[in-house]
């Protein structure tokens, strides 16, 4: 949710995007309890701040695809050694598990959307993905700033969600980008596999036998096409059904990682805080607060 005051430009740095996958400013929609199919679009943050004080951030690596529309010139990210200038001209396309950094001194005005898309860019495509902005899509985006700026004691949560999933169903369809073919059958089935028995022991040499492949051959298919190794796929999902059952239900951590898979509630801890950037107890408290 937006916070009601402003901050500082040492409260943004202590922020640090790679703490956190989420701003802490932005309206968010809490998508660990939703499961992604192969085609789904999820979105998890809109935010936008017209006078964003400060953003020099260093080795982001977001669990979430990022778009970014910068009103005004002077910001930039650096991604494969390459720097990017973010403003009016263009929209701006980060994948998912990426590492970059951020640059910026000076307040700019930021609008920003934070996803999953299980999709994927090929490879031999350079990173950062820059589109110009379609008439459609800055109108869309114009509706949105407006939405969310001025902050307001209350905000109108399912016209935000839905005109970002509009823009973004613009954007990702956009022929510019280049998105690998379908995801091999074989993975397909490991996907489905680690989703439907996600509390269960999952081994990689028993992902990798249904999937017909060696170990090797299955570790190198799975992150060319899922853009994360499969132990960190099988985290993922475990995280996310853990924030399901901390948003729906009064288990406690002990319970919630007995149902979810992982050995214990302190080890679930520290992965949901590695994924989310929040403790269990402090997403569980935003949800009930939401």
């Amino acid at each position: 949710m937006p916070k009601s005051k402003r901050r500082s430009a040492e409260e943004w740095a202590k922020l640090g995007a790679y703490e956190s996958p989420f701003s802490g400013t932005g309206v968010e929609f809490y998508p660990l309890s939703s499961k992604p199919t192969e085609a789904e679009l999820v979105l998890h943050e809109t935010g936008y701040d017209p006078h964003r004080p400060h953003w020099n951030y260093q080795r982001v690596y977001s669990p979430f695809w990022r778009l970014y529309y910068d009103l005004e010139r002077g910001h930039s990210v650096v991604l494969n050694e390459r720097e990017t200038l973010l403003g009016p001209d263009h929209l701006m396309l980060i994948p998912d598990h990426q590492l970059f950094h951020t640059y910026g001194t000076q307040p700019r005005s930021k609008f920003w959307l934070a996803f999953s898309y299980p999709r994927r860019v090929v490879a031999e495509h350079k990173l950062p993905i820059q589109l110009k902005p379609s008439r459609t899509e800055k109108e869309l985006i114009r509706d949105l700033t407006n939405l969310l700026w001025p902050m307001r004691a209350t905000i109108n949560r399912p016209q935000i969600y839905h005109l970002s999933l509009a823009l973004l169903h613009a954007v990702l369809s956009r022929p510019q980008i280049p998105w690998q073919t379908e995801t091999p059958a074989e993975l397909q089935n490991v996907i489905r596999h680690v989703e439907e028995q996600y509390a269960s022991p999952l081994y990689i040499a028993d992902l990798a036998q249904l999937a017909n492949m060696s170990e090797t051959t299955f570790r190198k298919q799975f992150k060319a096409f899922r853009h994360v190794s499969p132990a960190q796929f099988i985290s993922q999902v475990r995280v996310r059904e853990a924030g399901h059952l901390l948003s729906t239900t009064s288990l406690d951590l002990e319970q919630i990682a007995q149902r979810t898979g992982f050995p214990n509630a302190a080890y679930l801890s520290r992965m949901f805080r590695r994924l989310t950037g929040k403790t269990p107890g402090r997403s569980r408290q935003e949800n009930i607060s939401s």
